[in-house]
């Protein structure tokens, strides 16, 4: 399995995901997984610019991710998926890619959402969607650094709502 972790964050790459999760997963490559982004050039060139040295960085759309994936573009790398929301990882769970877990980094809270925790706050759409993921069999989970402890999905939407 080629994904080592999926995280939902909406500044996607950033110091943390290229600096502690880097050291702890190691991955090959990094893959923003975003229809919007996707289209925008200065976007994709400014984070391409901040992928840690000696890792790759794909920057694409949810289909071409999903095609990729099953195409086995990516089984010789590790691959550290990054996307803003969960109905992305849903619909590439959907389409038949692996994802061994989710790891909720940071969702702010704007609009509906109501927050779970200082850095999570969800709103009823992705509540659902983290809810589907895991009864897919997918551990979902938040932890904003490596260092800190994950605190399981049904925890921080029980103990949450701070």
């Amino acid at each position: 399995m080629p994904i080592v972790l999926a995280r939902v964050d909406e500044r996607l790459v950033h110091g943390v995901t290229v600096n502690q999760w880097n050291r702890a997963l190691n991955p090959k490559r990094y893959m923003v997984v975003d229809d919007e982004i996707s289209e925008n050039e200065m976007i994709k060139s400014t984070m391409r610019m901040s992928k840690p040295s000696g890792t790759g960085m794909s920057i694409i759309n949810t289909q071409t991710a999903i095609a990729n994936f099953n195409a086995g573009k990516y089984d010789s790398h590790t691959v550290f998926v990054l996307v803003k929301q969960p109905e992305t990882l849903l619909k590439m769970l959907k389409g038949g890619v692996e994802i061994p877990a989710v790891d909720l980094g940071a969702m702010f809270e704007r609009d509906q959402r109501k927050p779970f925790s200082s850095r999570i706050a969800l709103d009823e759409k992705e509540i659902a969607d983290l809810e589907e993921i895991k009864k897919l069999g997918v551990s979902v989970y938040a932890q904003y650094t490596p260092e800190e402890e994950k605190v399981e999905l049904d925890d921080l939407l029980t103990k949450g709502g701070k």
